[in-house]
């Protein structure tokens, strides 16, 4: 059965272009990801241990990255707590992870009270840790994550944490912190897909950092 299952996988046309494309650009993808991966982080925050870490025995992937925002804590904070899908957004990629609905440019009062077990994200992150102005984690894993791809095309695998941690530096400013951790059978179709999914990961991140981050300073919207 789970031999009908993989054969079936391979031989779907968009399945086999994945499959072919990740052969492809996977030696583009060893070059640029030690870059993308601390993308905005010190090697201090790189290595730095962070709440979620616990939440994935092993991981085979982690990222963090990091940016600076000239607002306090409080301000960085609501902006934080009301994420989520059909939420306030993710900032990002609106289109891929939020139904195309467009992500919140205000405070949502509704959404400012995350809570330990909330399912936050279509793909099944659900909050697991909360500590308001300080840390959010959130978390997946199989068998109950169906992922990105709705028809059926890429199967339930894998376990992610996402971190989001809140420094508080001189003056007000706050550093934001975000750490991705993966993990999922490194033998398996799925993972010959990876560099599609590491470098999206990359691109909505910095999206999502930079939205956070012109939200809480109180500016225009940038690319």
């Amino acid at each position: 059965m789970q031999t009908r299952h993989i054969r079936a996988l391979i031989l779907h046309p968009l399945t086999f272009c994945l499959f072919i494309g990740g052969i492809v650009f996977f030696p583009l993808l060893l070059i640029v990801r030690p870059r993308h991966r601390t993308w905005g982080a010190t090697a201090d925050e790189a290595r730095a241990p962070m709440p979620g870490d616990t939440e994935l025995r092993r991981a085979f992937f982690q990222a963090t990255r990091a940016i600076t925002i000239k607002a306090s804590t409080n301000a960085v904070w609501p902006w934080t707590a009301q994420m989520g899908c059909r939420r306030a957004g993710w900032y990002g990629f609106d289109q891929f992870d939020n139904d195309g609905i467009p992500s919140a440019t205000s405070i949502l009062p509704e959404f400012q009270d995350p809570r330990v077990g909330e399912t936050i994200g279509e793909e099944g992150l659900t909050i697991r840790a909360v500590e308001p102005n300080r840390s959010l984690v959130l978390a997946f894993s199989h068998p109950t994550t169906v992922w990105v791809f709705k028809e059926g095309i890429w199967p339930k695998f894998g376990a992610s944490s996402l971190s989001y941690l809140l420094h508080p530096l001189d003056a007000d400013p706050t550093r934001l912190v975000v750490r991705m951790r993966f993990a999922a059978p490194l033998v398996s179709v799925p993972i010959l897909w990876w560099p599609f999914f590491e470098i999206g990961d990359f691109l909505n991140a910095r999206k999502q950092l930079t939205g956070i981050k012109w939200r809480a300073e109180g500016r225009g919207p940038v690319s």
